[in-house]
């Protein structure tokens, strides 16, 4: 268990789990942002990026590849990492990947063959539709659409 004190407020203890210490595939950057989260358990959701990077003393871009790391080690949720980071800044996915992903949103009953038949509208082809999907399911962004999620091999 650890206390943190915020200027003129009284302190807040929080537990961090000692599993993150023992994971030999989390660095420093990741367990210093899982720290700030517990941290802030109560409003983690309504923390920015600045904010998470100020708190853990390190750049923008290194509180993004920690939080991708605690995602793809399942000790945050993807909802907390969409919401937290955002789907363009996920330097994971291709911007193929993204366009797809924007274009579901879009259009969220959107089928394979749908997909497949967009793809013959730009110099995408089917090949590459299909590993932008695989993209989006080993990230975890096809859990909003459990027919594409099902599909992407």
């Amino acid at each position: 268990m650890a206390t943190e004190s915020t200027t003129g407020a009284a302190p807040r203890s929080f537990t961090v789990s000692s599993e993150i210490f023992t994971n030999p595939h989390l660095d420093i950057y990741s367990q210093m942002i899982y720290i700030v989260l517990s941290s802030s358990a109560a409003d983690s959701m309504s923390l920015t990026l600045t904010d998470m990077s100020r708190k853990g003393r390190m750049t923008v871009k290194q509180v993004i590849k920690a939080m991708q790391d605690l995602a793809d080690h399942k000790l945050i949720s993807h909802k907390m990492f969409k919401h937290l980071i955002g789907e363009f800044n996920d330097d994971r996915l291709s911007w193929s990947a993204k366009g797809l992903l924007t274009y579901c949103k879009a259009n969220p009953n959107v089928s394979l063959d749908e997909l497949l038949a967009k793809s013959d509208q730009s110099s995408e082809d089917e090949q590459s539709v299909k590993r932008a999907l695989q993209e989006l399911k080993q990230s975890g962004y096809l859990d909003d659409f459990p027919d594409l999620k099902r599909i992407a091999n």
